[in-house]
């Protein structure tokens, strides 16, 4: 059995663990072991609840298994997103949901012509400055990878 014991903001925190693993010590069983799964636990209730996981009730068997596997691949891509592009940013430590809302599901004209791509949001978006950083991010990494540079170079990106 494994014991923590801690006072937070003035009321008690007991944890208690049964196991039946008895190779390890306590301290990293609890924290390897049983904190992890904790966490993973919280990954998947973050996929169910903002990536709506949990809709399976269509009218075929065969459309939820794609509902489901659409709802992975979205949280898999929103994942690497947060880690890769917006780690320099406020929005580094943000859950799935907080990302689609405020800066995924936004209004905006996109055009597309022969050489470029122009993405035209309001000026009042709150948080155009994260959303420039993060593309930025990527963009200077694959020009300095270009260039045979390892740092980041300095090149413009066009928000209107």
């Amino acid at each position: 059995m494994i014991a923590k014991a801690e006072h937070i903001s003035g009321k008690a925190n007991p944890r208690f663990i049964v196991t039946s693993l008895s190779s390890g010590k306590p301290r990293a069983l609890y924290e390897k072991l049983y904190c992890a799964r904790g966490d993973m636990e919280n990954r998947i209730k973050e996929q169910q609840l903002d990536m709506f996981a949990d809709r399976t009730s269509t009218g075929t068997m065969r459309a939820n298994p794609l509902r489901l596997y659409f709802a992975s691949v979205a949280y898999v891509l929103v994942s690497a997103f947060r880690r890769i592009a917006l780690r320099n940013t406020e929005l580094a430590r943000a859950q799935a949901g907080t990302i689609r809302t405020r800066l995924l599901k936004i209004g905006g004209v996109v055009r597309i012509s022969a050489r470029r791509i122009d993405l035209s949001l309001s000026t009042t978006f709150p948080l155009q400055s994260v959303l420039a950083e993060a593309l930025l991010s990527r963009r200077r990494e694959r020009v300095a990878k270009a260039h045979g540079r390892g740092g980041l170079a300095d090149t413009p990106l066009h928000i209107c």
